[in-house]
């Protein structure tokens, strides 16, 4: 085992070699998951602990169902109806949980660095599973794997990432796993969903939706982040379905081939056309999903068996 890594909170610090070995940890549970018995003591006797600050139906069932797949015992905090209602700090919080000796504990937070904060003050490994506009490192994790197995390979692609890029951390974080990977990344959107610092990204930026899709093998919708817009972002979801919405014409500039993905939840008729989400030869919304839960299994047991080979007595 080379990885190393004790928590997973953003796609920043992992290296190629460790996204190659999540993924072919993950590649095998995806077999197992598609078999009759999908149990594993992998993580037998250890406790997983999620932590959700902001509602997510399916990352949350997710990293629940990867859990007690791996034979953790997993719980489920319900954070709306928490201490943290009632004027507890998230230090609190952390040291409260701390007490309670956990292995595991997954995060959603709607701010930026919770997460990476949290971490500081446990001694248990963390995964991120959303910051703010920060990072989503499973979300691309289990889109690079979907493209992986799609394509065959995870270098030398044009992918194109298009929609609301300014307030997604899925963005982000694929931005930094496909640049690792050699990939050449494109973003398409209008500019008021652009992020300020979007010339840092090492990536071309294309505000004509046909412009951009121009033969890329893999075209990556985005849902409009509506929570995290303060303003008049764009005109109406009408006007913005016409010029960045996915449909057949506008996929018609991509290889024949390309493949078509969306993070979840869809806004049908916005984003995204229904008939072509649902289009078997050329849609992975359903694989990605699938992808998700093999992805986070295989996060958990490599953090988990970092965290054994770590000298006991190790602070981290």
């Amino acid at each position: 085992m080379t990885f190393r890594a004790q928590h997973l909170l953003g796609i920043e610090t992992l290296s190629p070699a460790d996204i190659t070995e999540i993924l072919d940890l993950a590649d095998q549970y995806v077999t197992l998951n598609r078999s009759d018995r999908k149990h594993s003591e992998t993580l037998a006797g250890l406790t997983q602990i999620n932590m959700f600050f902001e509602n997510s139906t399916r990352t949350q069932a997710s990293f629940e169902i990867a859990g007690k797949r791996l034979g953790a015992d997993v719980m489920n905090m319900a954070m709306q109806a928490s201490s943290i209602k009632k004027g507890e700090t998230l230090i609190d919080t952390a040291l409260t949980l701390n007490a309670m000796h956990p292995d595991l504990l997954v995060v959603r937070h709607p701010h930026s660095g919770a997460v990476n904060l949290l971490a500081e003050k446990v001694n248990c490994a963390v995964l991120n599973a959303g910051d703010g506009k920060h990072e989503h490192p499973t979300q691309a994790l289990l889109d690079a794997l979907t493209i992986r197995r799609a394509k065959g390979r995870l270098h030398r692609l044009n992918v194109a990432i298009c929609g609301d890029i300014a307030h997604s951390r899925v963005a982000r974080s694929n931005i930094l796993l496909l640049g690792k990977m050699e990939n050449r990344v494109r973003l398409v959107g209008p500019p008021t969903l652009m992020p300020s610092e979007i010339d840092h990204f090492g990536v071309e930026v294309f505000e004509d939706m046909r412009e951009g899709l121009q033969d890329v093998d893999v075209v990556m919708m985005l849902r409009l982040q509506r929570e995290r817009m303060d303003g008049g972002f764009i005109p109406s979801e009408r006007e913005y379905y016409h010029r960045y919405g996915l449909d057949a014409e506008k996929l018609s500039h991509a290889k024949p081939d390309a493949i078509v993905m969306h993070p979840g939840p869809m806004n049908r008729g916005v984003e995204i056309d229904g008939t072509l989400a649902d289009d078997i030869n050329r849609s992975v919304i359903q694989e990605q999903v699938e992808m998700g839960v093999a992805v986070r299994m295989a996060c958990m047991e490599l953090l988990a068996n970092a965290r054994k080979a770590q000298p006991k007595g190790v602070m981290v």
